[in-house]
């Protein structure tokens, strides 16, 4: 890999990163709202939103190798 292609990975590594972090603040976000509203069960969003974060860290597995 020459060390132009590294550069650009690193850029898309550290944006995943980011959007990892975002979708980790919302699905939070997403529970303390159902906990405060009473809710006894995880709400949907806060799955999918965990589901989606778990497939960035994977990109971003399989990018770092």
């Amino acid at each position: 890999m020459t060390q132009n292609s590294e550069q650009n990975n690193e850029e898309i590594i550290q944006q995943l990163r980011n959007i990892s972090e975002t979708l980790a603040d919302r699905a939070l976000s997403a529970l303390k709202e159902a906990h405060a509203a009473g809710e006894a069960k995880r709400p949907e969003i806060e799955r999918t939103l965990t589901q989606a974060r778990r497939a960035i860290e994977k990109a971003i597995g399989l990018l770092i190798r």
